[in-house]
């Protein structure tokens, strides 16, 4: 039987308890500040992160990982007889993939395949967690890459930013452009779509802003069933579980098959800003 790893990156950011059992390979991007530079998720966690942030002179940026540190993992991995399936945050937001394809081009193997996710924090997690759960339970690599681009198609994620400064700042805010200069307060509700940040609507108080995103995912998910919810939030743990429980008051349990809360890792905080809370789902699997 084909041994398969899976390899992602730490902007998927998945909670711990639901990759136990499970084996998978995550490489960290950097967040680099001013002369440091911190390993996303290891060197640096969300809070330390937002405390450094409420008194840093110098704001962050971030880095993706080297072909060199993809060619290791995938290099181990070949030699220890395994097909590699690597699916990562999305190309139109960082050259993560394109470190993997330089790493696969050194190496001149036909073992790994590398899927581009479209998205990032939950919205890459769900996939990931779709494949490791298939591959501990023996699918072979044919139906995991079947799996992964399914899996990557029936996902969204919906946000609302605090401010567009840190979107706009670091170079990732899309179509979300359009929104900037608007008037101040104005909450902008983004989207995650074909891997790119698009704007939706501006709305005038947070809480206002949260519920019409809660509409918009309602309209997105229709009657397709069952449902995998994470509301995710950078800095916002309160209203990230209060959102989570507004969602679940809205649709059947029998409908939901998974939901829990989770915080964005600090490389995608450096670009989302505190304050963000948004919406990912995963339908149909």
């Amino acid at each position: 039987m084909t041994k398969v790893a899976v390899v992602t990156d730490s902007t998927a950011y998945i909670p711990g308890e639901l990759c136990n059992g499970h084996q998978l390979h995550t490489i960290p991007l950097q967040v680099i500040w001013g002369e440091e530079s911190f390993r996303d998720g290891i060197d640096i966690q969300p809070s330390e992160f937002y405390t450094r942030l409420q008194t840093a002179k110098v704001m962050p940026s971030t880095s993706q990982p080297s072909p060199a540190v993809f060619a290791q993992i995938y290099e181990d991995l070949l030699a220890r007889d395994y097909d590699v399936i690597s699916i990562h945050i999305s190309a139109k937001l960082s050259g993560t993939l394109d470190s993997a394809y330089q790493a696969r081009e050194m190496l001149n193997s036909d073992r790994i395949t590398i899927i581009d996710s479209k998205a990032t924090s939950m919205a890459l997690g769900f996939p990931v967690l779709q494949i490791i759960r298939a591959a501990s339970h023996g699918a072979d690599i044919e139906s995991l890459i079947e799996l992964a681009h399914k899996a990557v198609e029936s996902t969204g994620v919906l946000f609302v930013v605090s401010t567009l400064e840190f979107l706009h700042r670091g170079g990732r805010i899309g179509g979300a452009q359009a929104f900037l200069g608007t008037a101040l307060g104005l909450k902008p509700i983004l989207e995650l779509r074909d891997g790119r940040i698009e704007p939706i609507e501006k709305v005038r108080t947070m809480s206002k802003a949260t519920d019409r995103m809660l509409e918009i995912m309602a309209q997105r998910i229709g009657n397709r069933r069952p449902i995998r919810l994470a509301t995710l939030h950078a800095n916002a743990p309160d209203e990230a579980e209060a959102l989570l429980m507004n969602i679940c008051q809205q649709y059947n349990p029998g409908d939901i098959k998974e939901a829990f809360s989770a915080p964005v890792s600090p490389v995608i905080g450096t670009h989302s800003g505190p304050g963000t809370v948004g919406v990912c789902y995963m339908v149909g699997m």
